[in-house]
């Protein structure tokens, strides 16, 4: 049974920074394609970063490239991301994700089988 559970969110002015992490329990994080995804009740589940530490793959999302940080604690069976240079229009839901890697990492909500229960981010 897997279970991912987020912590991390809350209020920041633009331009701070925030860090969110995802304990994962029920699989190992190093074997799994690992993500975050947010959400608005605006849009859509989107893909903001994912990482797969069987070949090193680090994706971002153009809104997060240069301002997020994905990474994971293998010990600790831990994803993180870290994001910096906050912006109001990165309010959302924060959600951390994962799927058992087969040939590749899929970057779509719908290939990933477990969730995590979200977490708020609010920048204002």
């Amino acid at each position: 049974h897997v279970q991912l559970v987020e912590s991390g969110g809350g209020s920041v002015q633009p331009g701070g920074s925030l860090g969110l992490s995802c304990a994962g329990s029920g699989l190992t994080v190093s074997t799994y394609c690992m993500a975050w995804f947010r959400q608005t009740s605006a849009k859509e589940r989107e893909v903001v970063a994912l990482i797969y530490e069987g070949d090193g793959s680090v994706y971002y999302a153009d809104s997060a490239e240069g301002r997020f940080t994905i990474s994971q604690d293998n010990d600790k069976n831990t994803l993180y991301l870290q994001m910096d240079s906050l912006k109001p229009e990165d309010t959302a839901m924060y959600y951390c994700a994962a799927h058992p890697r087969n040939n590749d990492c899929s970057l779509r909500a719908i290939d990933f089988t477990d969730w995590g229960q979200g977490t708020q981010v609010t920048v204002s």
